[in-house]
């Protein structure tokens, strides 16, 4: 096992190519792997079988322990995002990994966006031919409290034909669901954003679903590992809200006309995720 304070983002493909911190797990019952245990939490891949058109839902369930996290797609300069491949010779494919509503962690020593809890990464996979009988994923993730400790482990279930009531699963993949963004909607979406000539500042200006005086937190995904998160001057007026972020050291020579970014703005228990065109 190699344990890294705040592991560099640059060791990740030698720590994959590596398969540090490797557990190979066999099938524990129908669709749900065994857990893989590690020092900071434990993961475990959940599944129900195809339906008619094919398509699986599964997910990657992930228990920290007490003071340990996980990160978000987007980690940031320090963390790990997660990452699960489907095995090429199952008859399975990965379609899309969702994730769900992070946290902006901000304590004075760190500044990270990911999950202290337990969560599920929902997974959109699909059979590629006949009814697989089994799904086997290599996922690798950070786990992390005062050091981070990369995490990888092989994850098998079986699939069982799809008659028989699966309740467990189902709910463990349900409430996945319901922790993703919303879709913007009238009442919840970003209405303006710009990029100042500098390339220094991203302001936005966002019509929130309810009234209030909370400053709602602010996530800006831009180039692929650069994440954003400092508000400058954030401004609520009820249901109003304009802010500008801080935008960081960007790639050298990097070209902003005619690049998309996301945002994702949390109220409260409601969040929405957005694409930022720029011409």
């Amino acid at each position: 096992m190699i344990i890294i304070s705040r592991f560099p983002k640059l060791l990740q493909r030698a720590v994959v190519s590596a398969g540090i911190c490797l557990s190979v797990i066999s099938p524990v019952r129908a669709e749900m792997s065994a857990w893989a245990d590690n020092e900071g939490g434990r993961m475990r891949l959940v599944a129900l079988p195809p339906d008619v058109d094919g398509k699986i839902r599964a997910g990657l369930q992930i228990e920290p322990k007490p003071g340990w996290i996980t990160y978000w797609r987007e980690p940031g300069n320090n963390g790990i995002p997660p990452q699960v491949t489907i095995a090429s010779d199952g008859g399975v494919t990965l379609d899309r990994m969702l994730y769900p509503i992070p946290k902006h962690i901000a304590d004075g020593r760190v500044d990270e966006v990911a999950y202290d809890a337990p969560l599920t990464f929902p997974l959109e996979l699909s059979a590629t031919g006949g009814t697989p009988k089994e799904i086997k994923a290599n996922a690798f993730i950070g786990i992390c409290k005062d050091i981070c400790v990369p995490f990888q482990a092989e994850l098998t279930l079986e699939l069982s034909p799809a008659a028989r009531s699966r309740p467990e699963e189902e709910q463990i993949l349900s409430a996945a669901a319901a922790r993703l963004p919303e879709a913007p909607s009238p009442d919840f979406q970003v209405t303006a954003h710009a990029l100042s000539a500098d390339r220094k500042e991203l302001s936005l200006s966002v019509t929130l679903p309810e009234g209030g005086s909370r400053v709602p937190d602010v996530i800006v995904a831009g180039p692929s590992g650069y994440v954003f998160t400092k508000q400058l001057d954030g401004k609520r007026d009820n249901r109003d809200f304009t802010t500008t972020v801080a935008i960081g050291k960007l790639p050298k020579n990097y070209d902003i006309h005619g690049r998309s970014w996301s945002v994702m703005v949390i109220d409260g228990a409601r969040a929405i995720e957005t694409p930022l065109a720029f011409d």
